[in-house]
């Protein structure tokens, strides 16, 4: 058997599926590819030509490798293929984005024909992913006298590999289509348990909402080829929840447009739209390929004659439509006016989708392209010597005398690059930022990789403190999917430059813990800015982004983003905690109580400030952590200098738990961690740079003040699956105390685990068990509990503590490493089952609770099908909730009393907080 036959095998498989050919990216295929195209009589020579024309894939793969030196040797004449011109070469290698194509062109367009170096210059003068290795080159070939070298580095210091690309259509006429009511989920573009196929395009996108919305949307296309589809949240946000590239790459390969004749299956320039807009995360995704996010506003709040909000018997406000988008309807965007029309009429203004930024990555492809443009137009000035005349608009710089800076204004502010003002830029601002720790999650990881070889990049940047490669969501079952995949992506990550979970060799034990978990500790400074492949990518220390794969390989290949300073909403808290409450309370009361304030979710796009300095990074991650389900951008913990130098402690006994594991890599991330943090403590303990702490004179969007005295008993986000208003199911703004349940609401199953709980919550559970054995004897769960540690660490501390005994002695299965689960688990007995550290439940991907069941969770995640789906007879419930309620409602087998609550978990140390306390005179800082 050859490699060539092995793909005509797996081909016809994929035609049983309904598939296309896989893209190649096997360089050992192409070989054989490329073997039998010479062979003028090969049986095999024309599909060859096709596979290798069309559906090899481009960027540094080996098959790209293979590709382009075969492509070479067609131009220098070495090779004569009838069906590939040297012409058309040059056309194919246009199209290779970077790496051995970009390798290939430079060697032809500074070798001695004349001809080959005008045709391969003229090639180059298009591209954009170019390295160290590649502008070395030109430079070096600038400074010998090459004046072909010279003329590309005058067309790269114009920027003409931009400005000569087409301008955005000034009319962009479009088709709606309603994807959902409410808001919808990137589960609904991507559902979390098809994870395994994203790298695998075709067949990823046939997960894309439903079979019949697919060829819905087809339908529209016929009628209306002239238009593009645009998929609506009606009266909701579009792609709430996660950030997720495999969305928007649904998206693009349905509604949007072909990247290349020459590249299968990857699309961009699709168009989204939301009653209420877009998800940031999910927005910052949109922006990765090019395509147009629009706020529609086409469902407004009722009011009476006094101009009052209407309010229905729920005591919400009544929406009222503004105009309509219902399926069908032809729709015109103006670029120019920056408006919507339905014919002559105008709609809504969606400016805030043209900003000069965005239009730059709609005309470029997409937003590396920009990125990696100004690099190169930079480099290129700099090397002529010349000043730099750029071709892009220029970074938005707002700054307002005399007003104070926020936590995120300063923590940009330091980590700005490219600005020309010396004054503090305040939040509008759209900047350059370093970007100091990266992390990529295993259900995108391979995505990650993808994007990484498709941009031409070899190596981390070396401005990158510290990336991160886990292997947290596909811990619970080593199935055959994990085993293909994962593997793969962390050899290809470790190569790279992460540190990952799984050593590649085999010399370490695979460390499943979840990546926000890990994350939060490889943090080491509240000045730093982290990127991570999740939207949970929320740190208690510094400011993180949840983002799609694309952003991240971005991050990792140039240690940067781009991005706008977002608004804050500054989170205080007044009162007293009751001591039968637990913190997870308080964070479901902040968003109760900020929409009893407010009325709107203030949160949304913006930075949560949270004043919570008296918590330890673990605890404060529950509270940062849970930003992401109140569709804020990102969040930022204020701590007082104790709490943070607390903090910076614990993260280093962690990180060298990592390194004692041999998880180090040869250059000294991990160490290099610690010495940084142990730079911070000092600078903190010497009053030479405390804690991060806000200007008082800083500017806020919104204040919200947190009543500790108002929280009397345990709160649960109720997805409310039966509400009337669709657009209000699965919302996580529907807060409830237990007593709404009346001990009526039956759990089928309980879960603690996720990123949501720590080493306290554990405890919880053995205290739990304790109590209740005292009390009553042995203890019978009427429901099973589903517990996930989320790292080994805590396991390990739990087991030295005596805590971990009382959990083996109920648990009816408890994960063993040396022989993991090969298959998901289907049903569940009423007992306690201690799973391995990781996602578990939360992803959906692998384990699910059976459809139609009512899960109580400790988890962030309430989407319709992530945790549960739904049975013919029944919706499936996520309702979450803090980790005693979850416990004692597994006992019970259905919601618990408060006088219940109160006994049960009476003289256990709940997770408590107090406010910070005033400041002393003579403190050093702020924050004492």
């Amino acid at each position: 058997m050859t490699l060539y036959s092995d793909y005509l095998t797996e081909i016809e498989t994929r035609k049983e599926q309904g598939l296309h050919p896989k893209p190649i990216d096997d360089g050992a295929l192409v070989a054989e590819l490329i073997s039998q195209i010479k062979d003028t009589e090969n049986k095999d020579r024309e599909a060859s030509l096709q596979f290798f024309i069309y559906n090899t894939l481009p960027g540094t793969t080996s098959a790209a490798g293979e590709k382009a030196k075969f492509l070479k040797e067609i131009v220098l004449g070495d090779v004569t293929v009838a069906e590939i011109t040297p012409v058309f070469a040059f056309e194919l290698l246009s199209h290779m984005k970077g790496g051995p194509s970009v390798e290939v062109l430079l060697d032809l367009a500074l070798g001695d024909d004349a001809s080959n170096a005008e045709q391969a210059a003229a090639v180059l003068k298009t591209q954009v992913f170019l390295y160290e290795a590649d502008t070395d080159r030109l430079a070096e070939a600038h400074a010998a006298g090459n004046a072909v070298a010279t003329d590309i580095l005058e067309s790269y210091a114009k920027a003409e590999f931009f400005t000569k690309l087409p301008e955005v259509d000034e009319e962009i006429k479009v088709v709606t289509y309603i994807a959902g009511e409410g808001d919808i989920s990137t589960d609904l573009l991507s559902p979390g348990n098809q994870a395994h196929s994203r790298s695998d395009r075709e067949l990823h996108g046939k997960c894309m909402i439903t079979p019949e919305a697919q060829v819905e949307i087809q339908e529209l296309q016929k009628a209306h080829p002239d238009a593009r589809v645009m998929l609506i949240a009606e009266k909701g946000t579009m792609g709430v929840g996660s950030s997720r590239m495999s969305g928007v790459n649904n998206v693009a390969l349905w509604t949007g447009k072909k990247a290349s004749p020459y590249v299968p299956f990857v699309n961009f320039a699709p168009v989204v739209a939301g009653t209420n807009g877009i998800s940031p995360i999910f927005l910052t995704t949109v922006g990765v390929t090019g395509g147009i996010g629009l706020d529609l506003k086409n469902w407004v709040k009722k009011t009476d004659a006094d101009g009052n909000t209407v309010m229905d018997d729920n005591g919400d406000p009544v929406l009222e439509q503004a105009y309509s988008v219902e399926t069908g309807k032809v729709l015109t965007i103006n670029s120019k006016t920056k408006k919507l029309y339905d014919g002559d009429t105008e709609l809504v203004d969606v400016s805030s989708a043209f900003t000069p930024q965005k239009v730059e990555f709609m005309k470029a492809g997409g937003s590396y392209a920009v990125v990696f443009g100004k690099k190169l137009q930079t480099f290129a000035a700099e090397t002529l010597g010349q000043d730099l005349k750029s071709a892009f608009a220029a970074s938005k710089e707002i700054s307002q005398e005399g007003q104070g800076l926020t936590a995120v204004e300063k923590i940009f502010n330091k980590n700005a690059r490219g600005v020309a003002t010396t004054a503090d830029l305040h939040a509008g601002s759209d900047v350059r930022v370093k970007v100091n720790i990266v992390g990529s999650q295993d259900t995108t990881g391979l995505m990650t990789s993808q994007e990484l070889e498709a941009m031409a990049a070899t190596v981390i940047s070396p401005s990158v403190d510290g990336a991160y490669q886990s292997g947290c969501h596909t811990a619970s079952v080593w199935d055959l999917k994990a085993q293909a995949n994962i593997p793969k992506l962390m050899s290809f990550m470790n190569k790279f430059g992460l540190i990952t979970a799984r050593d590649p060799k085999g010399e370490y034990h695979a460390m499943t813990d979840v990546i926000h978990k890990v994350l939060n500790d490889l943090t080491v400074d509240d000045w730093d800015i982290t990127i991570g492949g999740d939207s949970h990518t929320r740190m208690s220390k510094g400011v993180a982004f949840g983002a799609d794969s694309g952003t991240v390989a971005l991050a990792l290949a140039t240690g940067e983003a781009s991005m706008p300073i977002p608004e804050s909403v500054k989170v205080t808290f007044k009162g007293t905690m009751a001591d039968h409450m637990d913190f997870r309370d308080v964070v479901h009361a902040t968003q109760l109580q900020m929409l009893a304030q407010h009325g709107d979710n203030v949160f949304q796009g913006r930075i949560i400030e949270v004043h919570i300095g008296t918590l330890l990074a673990d605890q404060a991650f529950t509270f940062t952590d849970w930003t992401a389900e109140m569709k804020a951008k990102a969040s930022i913990c204020i701590s007082n200098d104790e709490t943070l130098i607390g903090s910076l402690e614990l993260a280093k006994s962690r990180i060298q738990i990592m390194i004692d594991k041999g998880m180090d890599n040869a250059a000294q991330t991990l160490q290099g961690l610690i010495d940084k943090a142990d730079k911070r403590i000092a600078e903190i303990k010497s009053g030479e740079n405390p804690a991060l702490t806000p200007d008082a004179s800083a500017n806020y969007f919104a204040e919200v003040v947190v009543d500790l005295d108002q929280i009397n008993e345990p709160m649960i986000a109720d997805p409310d699956v039966n509400n009337a208003e669709v657009s209000k199911r699965y919302t996580h703004d529907t807060i409830r105390p237990i007593s709404f349940y009346k001990a009526e609401k039956k759990v089928d199953l309980g879960f603690v685990g996720s990123c949501m709980v720590h080493k306290g919550d554990m405890k919880i559970v053995a205290q739990m068990l304790k109590n209740l054995e005292k009390s009553q004897g042995k203890v019978e769960f009427k429901a099973p509990l589903v517990v996930a540690a989320p790292t080994y660490n805590i396991i390990d501390e739990m087991k030295e503590e005596g805590d971990w005994e009382i959990l083996q002695r109920y648990s009816g299965f408890e994960f063993d490493d040396f022989m993991p689960k090969s298959k998901a688990r289907t049903e569940y007995e009423n007992i306690l089952y201690l799973e391995r550290p990781g996602c578990n439940l939360c992803m959906g991907n692998q384990e699910k609770a059976a459809k139609g069941d009512t899960v109580l969770a400790t988890s962030t995640r309430l989407f319709q099908g992530r945790v549960v789906e739904d049975a013919a007879e029944k919706k499936g419930e996520s309702l979450l909730a803090s980790t005693p309620v979850v416990v004692l409602s597994a006992i019970l087998g259905r919601t618990p009393t408060i006088e219940e609550y109160k006994a049960a978990v009476e003289g256990i140390d709940l997770t408590k907080f107090a406010p910070p306390l005033a400041v002393p005179a003579g403190a050093k800082s702020a924050h004492f």
